[in-house]
This record gives C-alpha cells, sequence and structure tokens, in this order.
C-alpha cells in the first residue's frame, strides 16, 4: 500500500554567514529527501529580527507534496538545520541562526505534543512567516484557523515595527 501525498508548509529563515545560499541550498535539500515528491518556494525576503538578535534575516516559505509523517519530516528538516550548522545554545531563545526551517502545518493534521505543535503556535505572529506563505498559497486557510484561517487579516494586524522587504 502507497503512502497518500500530502501537502506541508514551512519557513525557513537564516541570518548568520550566507542566508540567501543556505535557503537556496536547503531547499534543494529538502527536494531530495525520500518521501518529498515536490517542492514550491516564495521568493525571498529581507526581515528585521523578530525576539532575536543579530542581523536582519532572509526568510522564504515554501509547500511540500510528501508521503512522510509530520514527525518524520521535522526530522529530516532538523537534520539539514545541523548539517548547515545550526546550533542551539542552551537558554537562549530564538538565537541567531545559519538555517531555520519550521514546519508551519501539515494537511490533516493537527497536534500539540512535545516535539510538534501544529499548526506552529506562533505563525500568525510573524510577518516573515505570513508574507511569503501568502505569496506561495493566496488562498490558504490554515488548520485550525490561524486568524480564523485568514492570512491576510493575519498581516494587518501585526506589529507596524516588523519590516519585510522582497529581495530583489
Amino acid at each position: 500500500m502507497t503512502a497518500e501525498k500530502r501537502r506541508a508548509w514551512i519557513s525557513l529563515g537564516a541570518n548568520l554567514g550566507d542566508p540567501k545560499a543556505a535557503l537556496a541550498a536547503a531547499l534543494q535539500e529538502v527536494a531530495r529527501i525520500p518521501g518529498v515528491f515536490s517542492v514550491r518556494a516564495s521568493r525571498f525576503y529581507d526581515t528585521s529580527p523578530v525576539d532575536s538578535s543579530g542581523p536582519d534575516y532572509v526568510n522564504a516559505a515554501a509547500v511540500l507534496e510528501t508521503t512522510l509523517t509530520p514527525e518524520a519530516l521535522l526530522g529530516e528538516l532538523q537534520r539539514i538545520e545541523l548539517a548547515h550548522g545550526r546550533v542551539r545554545p542552551a537558554g537562549v531563545h530564538n538565537a541567531p541562526r545559519t538555517l531555520d526551517l519550521d514546519l508551519l502545518a501539515f494537511e490533516g493534521e493537527t497536534r500539540a505534543t512535545r516535539a510538534l505543535t501544529l499548526p506552529h503556535p506562533r505563525m500568525e505572529e510573524r510577518l516573515f512567516v505570513l508574507v511569503p506563505l501568502l505569496e506561495l498559497e493566496p488562498g490558504w486557510r490554515s488548520p485550525e484557523g490561524v486568524a480564523g484561517g485568514d492570512l491576510v487579516e493575519a498581516v494587518r494586524r501585526r506589529d507596524p515595527g516588523q519590516r519585510i522587504r522582497l529581495l530583489g
């Protein structure tokens, strides 16, 4: 029996090293994960840090078609982060990073476990997630209704201090 293909949405970000190169490489690596059949990505955005320090970030979003479980996909995303030198310093929340790959949502799945919460609990607070996601999926409605499922409304409600600019 073949596993059913479902869509998963991820956010990509980096602000150390060469962030654009890291995101481009990560997208290629995600596309090579066994069980991932397609990857469609937004353009890259320059964004101000949110609850973080260090230089500005480069962010994007992607939608994948996969037969993996959410937990298996998360494990693969974390493996790619580690291969790019991702460090999670103890006691430091949202430290600057060489690569961050967050699983935002997974078609047909909601959960709240120690390892994984779907949809991502803070995605509606972050323009660096919402704007690339809207570019990629203009009519997307999240499970469990991020902002009631309306991403445009979530963008309108965000802190005007969050800066986001499309990279050329």
